[in-house]
Formats: C-alpha cells, structure tokens, sequence
C-alpha cells in the first residue's frame, strides 16, 4: 500500500475552482464499521461543478474531498464489516445514509462530495452501508458512473410510478442523466424520445437506441411535436426533466394525463417569471416531482438490471487522470463532453 494518498480538496465555496486544491494526505484508519477502498476511477458530475461556485442548493461542508462517483477495489475491512471482504469490487452510494424508501432529512446530510469526503482521492474510507458491490460486466470506469446520474435516471424512471413496456419516455439533451434514462428505457420495451441541439448528437443519440430525435434550437415548440408522436397524441408517460425552467414549460406541452415529469436539474436557468405554476399540474392531470438520486435499495435493483441487460454506460472518449482533475472540471464546465465524464485514478 503507498504512504501517501493524493486526493483533492474544495477548501471553500468562495473561490469557484480556483479552490480546488490537489495534496499529499495520510491514508485514513478504519473503524470498526468502515471499509477502506483502493479507488480506482470516479466521474464528474454537474452538482460537483457548481459545489465550489457556492450555487449547489443541498446541504455541503467544508474542506470536503469532491465528487460523490467512484468505484475501486476493497483493501480492509472492519471488525463488524460483514457485507464485504479484501478484493470485492465496489461503487459508491450518493447519500450515504439512504438505505431504502423515501429519503429524509438526516440522509440529506450525508451526500458524499458535498458533506462527507468523496471519491477524488486514491485511497478512501467509507461505511460498510455507504457502498455497493460493483456491477460485474463493466469497468471500474464504467461503474464509477453508476452513482449519481445512473441512479437518479432509475429513480426517475422506477421510484414513484414503475416504467412499463411501450410508454413512451422524453429525455432532454446528452448529459449522463438523460442518456442513462434512454438505455434504461429502452431496456425496459419503452419508446424514447430524444432532444438535442446537436446534428451530431442526434446522430449518437439513434445509435444508443433513441426512437425519435428532436432539435429544440430548431423546434422552439419540441413540447408539442413531442406529444404529437405519441399514439393518438396523447402525450409522453415519463419525462427526464434536467433544464429546469428553460425546458419545463415545454414539458408540461408534452406529458400526458397522469404522466410523471421528474425534476432532476436546473441546466436551463432559474426564471420564475417564464416557470409554470403548480397550477399548471393540474391543468395537465400529471405528477412533477422532485428527484435526489436515490437509495441503496433501488441502486442494487439497478445494478441486477445493468448485469441482466449488459447495460454499458455512454462515457466520453476523453479520460482525465487524477492530476489533471483541474483540466477535467474546465472541459465539463465548457460542455465539450458526450456522456460521463470520467477520471482514471489507478
């Protein structure tokens, strides 16, 4: 074992990512009911970009070793550890304390990256419950994208009202979120409607399986069309909502009565004056719902239906390395990338 684990800190939430700062720590001590992870590899998120700019609305801490994604290799167990041993493959669970059913207001002060010490570091200690046993057929990269935007697609797409062969589902743009949504969806016999801005993601977006591509720069009203593609126009059964209230307005256009838009960013904007009202879901008959990623409960049932389907995740063809984390939050932050980004750790 090295003597030294490097790993980054965000100091505070003052200086944007000027805060980011990359050190030589000791490698943490395990408790009785900890397990000590060689890490392998972890993934970006969007959260873990706004977290030093002071604009993430969740609880957060700080100094706090950044990103809540990560997958790696179990090193040390615990004297009470006894859901994992030495050589397990593990991933990690985003809100450490939510194990199952509705997350509360206790889990909510346990979101790894943003409350406790998160995944950009070589060696990490984590609790036997804040851990998951890796998806077998993917990489240590491919499962280091597995515990926020997999997550909360699945939670989406299966936390509140189940997904169900042939519904039709929309999902917006090609971050990790929404892409994951497309290939759950599609694993499940459902019919998936895509939005983008891009020619050439749009052809991306059919080759992973995507039903129908609309471009929103060039379809202002891509709500209406949406719906109208659906059987006798009736709308869009599940929508993955991640433009807040630049992309909303349109989502209520498409959804159908008693459909389910789920919440789960604000890439879009914050506009209160162009956001619908709460009215508006009753004007449609549907559900919009808040989505905090998810609980362990519902990350396992995920991970069966990752290894059942050979589920692959969609991860940019370009991969940082844990000293080039700086570089990797410029190029996320500029939107050159297509899927998850990842950093190889070892």
């Amino acid at each position: 074992m090295a003597a030294t684990n490097k790993q980054w800190i965000v100091e505070n939430k003052d200086k944007g990512f000027d805060g980011l700062v990359y050190k030589e720590t000791s490698i943490p001590q395990v408790g009785e009911n900890e397990v000590l992870v060689k890490l392998e590899a972890a993934s970006l998120n969007y959260r873990d970009l706004i977290i030093p700019k002071g604009m993430y609305p969740f609880p957060t801490k700080f100094p706090v070793v950044p990103a809540s994604d990560g997958a790696g290799e179990v090193i040390e167990v615990g004297s009470k550890v006894t859901d994992f041993k030495k050589g397990d493959k593990v991933a990690t669970l985003f809100n450490q304390g939510h194990q199952f059913g509705s997350i509360d207001i206790p889990a909510t002060q346990t979101g790894l990256g943003g409350v406790i010490d998160g995944t950009l570091r070589e060696y990490g200690v984590f609790a036997e419950k804040g851990l998951v046993k890796a998806a077998k057929n993917l990489s240590a990269i491919e499962n280091s994208t597995l515990t926020c935007a997999a997550l909360t697609s699945w939670n989406a797409l299966y936390g509140l009202k189940p997904l169900k062969p042939g519904e039709y589902v929309l999902v917006q743009g090609t971050g990790g979120v929404s892409l994951f949504g497309l290939q759950f969806a599609k694993a499940a016999g459902a019919i998936v409607i895509a939005t983008t801005s891009s020619a050439q993601k749009a052809e991306k977006l059919k080759q992973l399986g995507a039903d129908h591509v609309i471009n929103y720069k060039e379809d202002e009203n891509w709500g209406e069309t949406a719906k109208k593609l659906t059987p006798d126009g009736a709308g869009v059964d599940h929508i993955i909502e991640v433009g807040g209230a630049g992309t909303l307005k349109q989502s209520f256009k498409a959804i159908k009565y008693e459909g389910v838009i789920s919440v789960i960013g604000f890439l879009g904007g914050v506009d209160p004056k162009t956001q619908p009202s709460v009215v508006d879901t009753l004007g449609h008959i549907c559900t919009v719902r808040g989505v905090y990623v998810g609980s362990k409960a519902l990350m396992r049932d995920m991970i069966r239906a990752i290894e059942a389907n050979d589920i692959h995740p969609v991860v940019d063809e370009k991969v940082f390395t844990l000293s080039e984390v700086r570089e990797a939050y410029d190029f996320m932050w500029a939107q050159k990338h297509f899927g998850k980004l990842a950093i190889k750790i070892c």
